[in-house]
């Protein structure tokens, strides 16, 4: 019996071109959720369409892919327009997007953020919260799938930067209904180890896949941990509430390890110059004191200490001098002031001071007497008082008030009858 075999080549081929012929596959309009988005540094867009039960691998060309008025993410509901074909070298059909426009947010999407804006809300995300990773940690934790790329990035990258850093691997779930409560159990075991800094986190794949690691019970476990914790899920562009809440985030599971550790390279090349830093600084300060040392040993003051007393004595006897002639200038200016009291006219002259003394005592009196108000009244001048009181003003009296009148010899106590306001000759 005769079989003619054909290529998968030619029988790709042959499938695509049933797809392409088919009238209803030309033009298909369909509505779905973005899921492992992916733009092109060419432009163009790679995605996956899925709805609750199926997925479809979907491209959009850059030509096409400029005019949209927004820019796809996953978790974003779309309705798009396009054919359906097949990609050859793989023999999946996929559809070809011609159009593409926004209908609504995806569930998922939906429930990140509001989730995120709950624990935002809370705090645990804020930057003064954060745990310092150490820098030269003696034990790491590991809480991932215990097969799979990313354990077997982390330790391959852990053991090439810094080999005698030890790990621990707390192997645990990281995708399916059952992985958040188990990622926080072992989370929670890990706590229990003398461990310094605790690495989560999983290899890439799609938003259900990355799911576990949005769950409000891991994002608690996260920020609850005493252990410094450096999130590590996906790729570089997945973002997940355990990012955020973590100490530290890493894009990637490789990136994760580099965080965590340091390059043992780097850490020998630092002693190295350290040391040679401080061998040179040593043999600098050694060097200086030697010249220090030699310059006392050949200074005169050393091989001839008296020197130094002798300058010492001979400025002692410069202040002395200097000593003795002000304090002779302080005798002699007193004594010419002794020889000029001693000598002075008034000294000499005691009764001449007194004279002048008494002179003066005699004019102060004579003015006294001059100013004394009693004379006056002895030429036949009065004083009139009221209530006590000088009345030199002829209206502040008033008939029948009792007024006092002081005369040379005696007071004379009278009644008003009348007040006049001119002077009278012979009254």
């Amino acid at each position: 019996m005769n079989q003619e075999y054909i290529t998968i080549s030619e029988l790709n081929h042959y499938i695509k071109g049933v797809f392409d012929e088919d009238i209803f596959l030309r033009k298909v309009y369909i509505k779905g959720e973005i899921s492992n988005f992916k733009a092109h540094t060419r432009g163009h867009l790679y995605f996956t369409l899925k709805d609750e039960g199926s997925r479809l691998n979907a491209v959009m060309f850059s030509y096409q892919a400029s005019g949209l008025k927004f820019i796809p993410e996953d978790g974003m509901k779309v309705l798009v327009c396009g054919k359906i074909s097949v990609y050859e070298p793989t023999g999946g059909y996929q559809v070809y997007v011609e159009s593409m426009e926004q209908d609504g947010l995806g569930n998922l999407y939906i429930e990140f953020e509001k989730l995120k804006k709950k624990l935002a809300s809370e705090g645990l995300f804020d930057q003064d919260k954060k745990k310092p990773i150490p820098k030269v940690p003696k034990k790491i934790g590991i809480v991932t799938a215990s097969t799979g790329a990313a354990i077997r990035d982390i330790l391959t990258t852990i053991k090439r930067r810094f080999p005698i850093c030890e790990t621990i691997l707390f192997p645990s779930l990281v995708q399916g209904a059952d992985a958040a409560s188990d990622i926080v159990k072992k989370i929670k075991l890990a706590n229990t180890y003398d461990i310094d800094t605790l690495i989560v986190g999983r290899g890439g794949g799609s938003i259900e896949d990355l799911w576990p690691f949005n769950e409000e019970i891991v994002a608690r476990a996260i920020y609850e941990s005493k252990v410094p914790v450096i999130s590590a899920v996906g790729h570089e562009i997945d973002f997940t509430i355990a990012d955020f809440v973590a100490d530290l985030r890493a894009p990637t599971p490789t990136a994760a390890a580099e965080l965590a550790v340091p390059n043992i390279e780097t850490i020998n090349t630092y002693l190295e110059n350290a040391m040679k830093r401080s061998t040179l600084s040593i043999n600098n300060y050694i060097d200086t004191r030697k010249q220090s040392l030699s310059s006392i040993l050949t200074s005169y003051i050393l091989k001839k200490p008296t020197a130094m007393y002798e300058i010492k004595e001979q400025n002692l006897d410069y202040l002395i001098d200097r000593l003795n002639k002000i304090i002779k200038v302080c005798l002699d200016n007193n004594r010419v002031r002794l020889y000029k009291d001693i000598n002075s006219y008034v000294l000499t002259n005691p009764e001449i001071l007194y004279k002048f003394k008494n002179q003066q005592l005699e004019h102060i009196i004579n003015k006294l007497e001059v100013l004394n108000p009693m004379n006056t009244l002895k030429r036949g001048y009065a004083i009139v008082k009221l209530d006590k009181k000088v009345v030199s003003d002829i209206k502040k009296v008033k008939i029948d008030d009792i007024i006092n009148i002081d005369v040379d010899n005696g007071r004379i106590n009278a009644k008003v009858m009348e007040v006049s306001n001119g002077r009278e000759e012979g009254n």
